[in-house]
């Protein structure tokens, strides 16, 4: 018959969910330009606010539609591979942007500028500080700046390390037993490598609130923030994937043969995993070697 089907593929219907996620993500970027420009827009938090309710609702309704198609039988084994392709271009794309964090690390400590972090001892506010002279020269070859206390990286940093990488043989646990059959072994796995996301990201947050120097004006704290920061929201994406696989892990829908739902989350963790471990040394350990640690 002229209409009959003889490939691989699927026709996907007609749906306003790709554009609908392309305004909502235009939407959050304007209202978050308009949020850092206060004096100049209103309401940038607000307009910020409906466009993040709008990649939210993008992202549920996408991906239920995504699973919709697997237990209708839409993912055949040339869907699955592509779809393989697609995460593996995604983490790709991940990678990529952890190497400009990490670019910009090792650009402020190889050819630091002279600065100085001035503490105040009555208001305890920081204030940076032009070294000149020859001061000012031997300063131009220390990093971190000088005047300026870092995160001891054998406590909490190391101990969020360990987690993370007992992390990684919990969801490998989990994996292993979806392939066996072991559906009981899946969801203990899920469970702990969820406990330990969210344990991770508590100590992260914990972390954050002792440290000892600012976000802004100085290019130490920015870049550090950035780079453990945005790592800690994939921790927190991550552990939200691990959640939506837990609940489908109960309703039943990974079978030894198809869970490529399961198989992105646990791709995804692992590239977590090893993203922190490059921060541990670069940042903690190699960044801040020499300098004064805070108590």
């Amino acid at each position: 018959m002229a209409g009959a089907k003889n490939h691989d593929y699927h026709i996907l219907p007609p749906s306003i969910t790709p554009i609908l996620g392309s305004f909502s993500a235009l939407t959050m970027f304007f209202g978050l330009v308009m949020w850092m420009h206060p004096e100049q827009f209103g309401y940038g938090s607000l307009v910020f606010g409906l466009g993040l309710i709008g990649v939210l609702y993008t992202f549920y309704t996408w991906w239920s539609d995504v699973v919709h198609e697997a237990h209708a039988g839409d993912h055949t084994p040339v869907v699955q591979l592509h779809l393989r392709y697609g995460m593996i271009m995604f983490i790709a794309s991940e990678v990529m942007f952890f190497v400009g964090w990490f670019w910009a690390w090792f650009d402020f400590s190889l050819f630091p500028a002279p600065l100085e972090l001035v503490k105040d001892a009555e208001t305890h506010a920081f204030t940076v500080s032009n070294l000149i002279g020859q001061e000012g020269a031997a300063a131009l070859m220390q990093w971190p700046p000088k005047g300026l206390e870092v995160l001891d990286a054998m406590k909490l940093p190391l101990l969020n390390t360990l987690i993370l990488l007992c992390s990684g043989t919990t969801v490998t646990w989990a994996h292993h037993s979806l392939i066996h059959g072991d559906r009981e072994g899946l969801k203990k796995g899920l469970w702990l490598t969820i406990l330990l996301g969210l344990l991770f990201s508590a100590i992260q947050a914990y972390e954050y609130s002792v440290a000892p120097f600012p976000f802004g004006g100085l290019n130490y704290g920015t870049a550090f923030y950035m780079a453990t920061g945005f790592h800690g929201f994939h921790v927190i994406v991550g552990t939200i994937f691990l959640i939506v696989c837990l609940v489908r892990s109960y309703k039943g829908h990974f079978t030894p043969q198809q869970h490529f739902g399961f198989e992105a989350a646990a791709w995804y963790w692992h590239f977590v995993d090893v993203v922190w471990l490059f921060l541990f040394i670069a940042i903690y350990i190699w960044g801040g070697w020499g300098a004064p640690v805070h108590a």
